[in-house]
């Protein structure tokens, strides 16, 4: 059973009972207590959770940025993990399991002039990750960080958009000169997703796992 949080509803319904929606501000405590109370008393202990949710904000330099762009990024990227985090964690410590993964991105990892605050929030996302690794191994939980490259997404596309470089060299520049030339798929991030979240990798917390075509390679 899948149970979605988001603060809008599909655009189509799922088609099947085994997707459950609860529309929400991940940014707000109480709206996200309620939520996973509320997930928990219909369909049972999480055993996965995918934190996912995630806005890369208005491309301006550290001193353009106002205080209004800064809590809002991190509002989003960084509490909202943690909120969701803080909520499900304990029923997976008295299941003693379950996997978590945490959405990051290339920009967690490396630096850029672009977007300063997007990359701020997915380090920290980053770090997040390998404390709460850390901290709740002993109950059988792992938790590991995913950082995509430039995917083929509603959010990339904005972002393209958006830039003063105009979208055509916003891409060149993004993934130009990597050795796999190419925006990712979707479907190549979920691969990844159900790894970690699989027993396949039950020897792996703390991890990052990067799938970029090679962009921090060179």
């Amino acid at each position: 059973m899948e149970v979605r949080f988001d603060r809008a509803a599909p655009a189509e319904p799922w088609g099947t009972e085994a997707v459950s929606d609860h529309l929400l501000d991940i940014t707000d405590a109480g709206q996200v207590a309620a939520a996973v109370a509320s997930a928990v008393a219909t369909h049972g202990r999480p055993d996965i959770l995918v934190n996912i949710a995630g806005i890369i904000g208005r491309p301006a330099p550290s001193h353009e940025a106002t205080e209004e762009e800064f809590d809002d990024i991190f509002g989003v990227n960084v509490k909202g993990v943690w909120q969701v985090t803080k909520h499900v964690v304990p029923h997976m410590i008295e299941a003693r399991q379950g996997s978590i993964i945490n959405f990051s991105s290339i920009y967690g990892l490396t630096g850029g002039k672009t977007v300063p605050l997007y990359h701020a929030t997915k380090g920290a996302v980053r770090l997040l990750s390998k404390a709460d690794a850390a901290a709740y191994g002993e109950y059988g939980i792992r938790v590991n960080s995913l950082h995509p490259g430039s995917m083929n997404t509603t959010m990339s596309r904005s972002a393209a958009e958006r830039s003063p470089l105009g979208r055509d060299e916003y891409y060149r520049r993004l993934f130009g000169s990597n050795p796999l030339p190419r925006q990712g798929e979707p479907g190549e991030i979920a691969y990844g997703v159900l790894y970690l979240a699989s027993d396949e990798s039950s020897f792996t917390t703390g991890a990052e796992l990067v799938i970029d075509g090679g962009f921090t390679a060179i």
